[in-house]
């Protein structure tokens, strides 16, 4: 019956589209990867999912030269309405769907933009690269580690180019700070830590399942996840915060961070090791992620060190400026700070970098950052995918380390503040973290007896294989069951 509705609703059934893909994908890949991009040609983009920052997209995309902006596509009527209609206001006239799969047969269609829910960016991912469509897709790049390798087993397969959309990597200013503290201008790298200290307040606590609006098709909004009750006020944003769909601030707006600190340590695989600790404190809500999580992953050359904090200063501060009065770290609320024996290096935005002393004193500061849209276009043009200052396997990884210290945290279990301390004495990363979340819940009121933090598991990771060791527990946590036809293919 879903299949068959699907069908009715886009004239494309799913045996047409995998048949018409195959042929689609050589007939392009024949083209452009042994002649490059046609001299002249425009390069023609869809953007799938276009509330929030899928309008980024576009008008990332439209006010590039030699790009024309051909369809915009969500399930949300009201916000595809919106869009198209806004677009035509402005004098572009663009076509509006509500079913991607309808974008990847069409050949006035070179590549797709994706800025979905996280649950849909692999599935997304992996069909365009199978029409032979080149992607850029938002980070974190999956819902789960083995999603991520899929779309860069695709991406390869098929011969397309993949951008992460992790814009820090196109600031040629952090590049040249990460490589001039790797030349040990500093010293030796103890640790690099990656914050995300950003606001998140209550999202509220709904009484019973919520009415999906009409005019959304909340069955291919679920996609690859189970079709379950809408139990929160707000369908759109605050998916983030439920593990159906998203993956927390950790794989939010962390994944930026974390991929940034495991470029400075010049790290290219998932560590050895990982533990998380964090909850969901400071107040009942419908979100199921932490707002306060460390994650510490074990690399050989040092360790990686993650902090999320969605609660502000303290308890007065959630009453009178929330956002303004959040806690930093060394002068950083969302950055890395790489740790050295000389001094440290600061990142606190997406485009510079400022290295410091032992003593605070700056030693030098590097500033600068090219256009990460353009950055991807030019490589679908060359079909140089060397070019890609993000190409898919760096924001595979990076999102992998999200998930691996989220699988940590769900298979933890409560712990008391000294069950805690005597678990993480050997970790002096983890127990320096540890002692400042500690005084930073108390600052904010929370009693941890009555609310305890959770502890995680420690995994083991065999970095080549991308699975746990000796632990079929956390194995099954690398890839969520699908439902038929959002199932993302084995690559």
């Amino acid at each position: 019956m879903l299949a068959t509705a699907m069908e009715t609703r886009t004239g494309l059934s799913r045996r047409t589209f995998f048949l018409g893909a195959g042929v689609a994908a050589t007939s392009l890949a024949l083209k452009r990867t042994a002649f490059g991009w046609p001299r002249g040609d425009e390069v023609r983009v869809a953007v799938i999912g276009v509330h929030g920052r899928g309008r980024d997209h576009v008008e990332g995309f439209r006010k590039l030269p030699g790009v024309r902006l051909v369809a915009v596509c969500d399930v949300d009527q009201h916000v595809l309405a919106g869009e198209v209609d806004r677009l035509d206001k402005a004098g572009l006239k663009v076509e509006g769907l509500r079913d991607a799969r309808a974008l990847f047969e069409r050949k006035d269609i070179d590549a797709v933009s994706i800025a979905t829910p996280n649950h849909w960016h692999a599935l997304l991912a992996v069909w365009a690269c199978q029409a032979g469509k080149d992607v850029y897709v938002e980070k974190p790049v999956s819902h789960s580690v083995w999603e991520g390798r899929q779309i860069v087993r695709a991406a390869r397969k098929h011969e397309r180019i993949v951008q992460t959309g992790t814009q820090c990597r196109s600031s040629e200013g952090i590049a040249e700070a990460f490589a001039w503290v790797r030349e040990g201008h500093l010293g030796k790298i103890q640790l690099a830590r990656g914050l995300c200290y950003k606001p998140r307040a209550s999202i509220g606590k709904v009484d019973g399942p919520q009415t999906v609006p009409e005019w959304i098709d909340y069955d291919m909004w679920s996609g690859p996840a189970p079709v379950v009750p809408l139990l929160r006020k707000s369908l759109h944003y605050d998916w983030h915060w439920v593990n159906l769909t998203g993956n927390g601030d950790l794989g939010n707006q962390g994944v930026h961070q974390m991929d940034l600190a495991r470029w400075a340590l010049g790290e290219s695989g998932l560590p050895g090791e990982v533990i998380s600790v964090g909850g969901r404190l400071g107040y009942v809500d419908d979100g199921e992620t932490p707002n306060t999580q460390i994650v510490v992953l074990g690399y050989e050359r040092a360790p990686l060190v993650f902090e999320v904090r969605g609660l502000p200063h303290d308890s007065a501060a959630q009453e009178t400026d929330w956002g303004g009065g959040m806690d930093a770290f060394k002068d950083t609320r969302i950055g890395v700070v790489v740790q050295c024996e000389g001094g440290w290096l600061r990142v606190a935005d997406y485009e510079s970098a400022q290295a410091y002393d032992e003593g605070g004193k700056e030693l030098k500061s590097w500033k600068g950052a090219t256009d990460h849209f353009a950055n991807f276009i030019d490589a679908v043009r060359s079909r140089k995918r060397e070019s890609l200052h993000a190409d898919i396997e760096e924001g595979h990884v990076s999102s992998a380390l999200c998930h691996v210290g989220n699988v940590s945290q769900a298979l933890g279990s409560a712990a008391s503040a000294d069950q805690l301390h005597a678990a993480v004495a050997k970790s002096a990363p983890l127990s320096e973290s540890l002692e400042r979340v500690l005084a930073h819940l108390t600052a904010n009121g929370i009693d941890l007896a009555k609310t305890p933090l959770t502890l995680g598991r420690k995994l083991r990771i065999d970095s080549a294989k991308e699975s746990f060791i000796d632990d079929a527990q956390a194995d099954r946590l690398l890839k969520r069951a699908y439902r038929d036809p959002y199932t993302v293919p084995a690559v």
